[in-house]
């Protein structure tokens, strides 16, 4: 694979947010922002979804993203496409799919640093799209009682859910990610179903590491290694 840089790559939250999220069969299944289409390639792997797609709008990481699909023999099954998440319902229509996921750009324009090198700079801060934008769009594409995952900020959760309930999107689970059992959570997986009921299932804290560069059970077993 050709290998550039610049070019922002996947983490472990697009791995937690692949297994967070559930596809069942015969659904279909887009994911907004899908840099290097890790998060498509991974619900193929782990759910028994119909059919995924993935959103990019830098050229060059959809262009890997499709790379990375052909490498992995998944072209009937996983598409990636060229665009931009504010206009994903005019790109796609309205109501057409049965879940989407998102691992969107986490900083606003006043958090954290910009990094200098645009491709990490788009995919780390709000500069191409907000979050409103997101779940604006997603509510617009998935079908009534259709599920949006998300992986974000816990600083950003009152904001989250108050955009989320102006979409429709009712929160439905949540659960908080901890760098290690005594430190404070630095990620939230999010469930929200459209036109769902006002209900939240907060599930059990997810632990990262025991010790540093140490991971937990939890996240071996997600990782396909539970020893």
């Amino acid at each position: 694979m050709i290998q550039n840089p610049s070019l922002f790559c996947y983490g472990i939250d697009a791995v937690l947010l692949a297994s967070y999220a559930k596809v069942k069969r015969g659904e279909r299944a887009m994911d907004f922002c899908t840099g290097s289409g890790i998060v498509p390639i991974l619900l193929k792997a782990k759910t028994n979804g119909e059919h995924f797609s993935g959103l990019e709008i830098q050229e060059y990481s959809a262009e890997m993203a499709q790379r990375s699909v052909r490498y992995n023999h998944l072209e009937n099954d996983v598409e990636i496409f060229h665009g931009d998440v504010k206009t994903a319902s005019q790109q796609f229509g309205k109501e057409v799919f049965d879940v989407v996921t998102c691992n969107p750009p986490y900083m606003t324009g006043q958090h954290g640093l910009t990094n200098a090198l645009e491709a990490k700079t788009i995919a780390r801060h709000e500069v191409l799209c907000s979050f409103d934008d997101i779940a604006k769009e997603a509510s617009a594409v998935l079908k009534t009682k259709g599920r949006f995952y998300l992986v974000h900020r816990p600083f950003r959760l009152a904001e989250i859910f108050s955009t989320l309930k102006k979409y429709h999107l009712e929160p439905k689970r949540m659960q908080l990610v901890y760098p290690f059992v005594d430190k404070e959570p630095n990620m939230v997986l999010i469930e929200a179903m459209k036109g769902g009921n006002p209900r939240i299932t907060v599930e059990k804290p997810l632990i990262v590491y025991e010790t540093p560069g140490v991971y937990t059970k939890d996240i071996r077993e997600l990782y396909g290694d539970g020893r």
